[in-house]
């Protein structure tokens, strides 16, 4: 057996764990409870209400993605994700119009809200706001 073809299984695993670096942002499904118990607990939260087929909540996510993955100021960062087809009442009572939305909090306060924009600094500054 060749050292190549020997070694080229652990090269591919190191090769994927490389590109792949851990996201410093917690991120979960929607959870009432959950959402209430991270701001009454100081957490910096934030809300994305996305649905598969938007292009602009892809690009949203493509951009929080990019901003909290590696990133430690993002640590404490909880993203709850609302699935805008199928957690309506959830997103209504946060006084959502449409997908693409998402929604800064530090404690219970909102500290700051993107409604269907996709401009990396406004989204990044969303992030920051809301990490400080």
């Amino acid at each position: 057996m060749s050292l190549i073809r020997f070694l080229a299984p652990a090269l591919a695993v190191t090769t994927i764990a490389a590109a792949t670096p851990a996201s410093a942002a917690e991120v979960q499904k929607f959870d009432r409870a959950a959402f209430t118990a991270a701001k009454a607990a100081g957490k910096p939260v934030l809300v994305d209400v996305k649905a598969w087929w938007c292009p602009v909540c892809g690009s949203q996510n493509r951009t929080i993605k990019a901003a909290v993955t590696g990133n430690p100021a993002y640590d404490k960062l909880v993203i709850f994700e609302i699935n805008y087809d199928t957690q309506k009442a959830e997103w209504q009572a946060l006084g959502v119009h449409k997908q693409g939305t998402l929604i800064g909090y530090k404690g219970n306060s909102e500290v700051g809200r993107v409604e269907f924009k996709t401009d990396k600094a406004v989204i990044n500054g969303l992030l920051q706001t809301v990490a400080k």
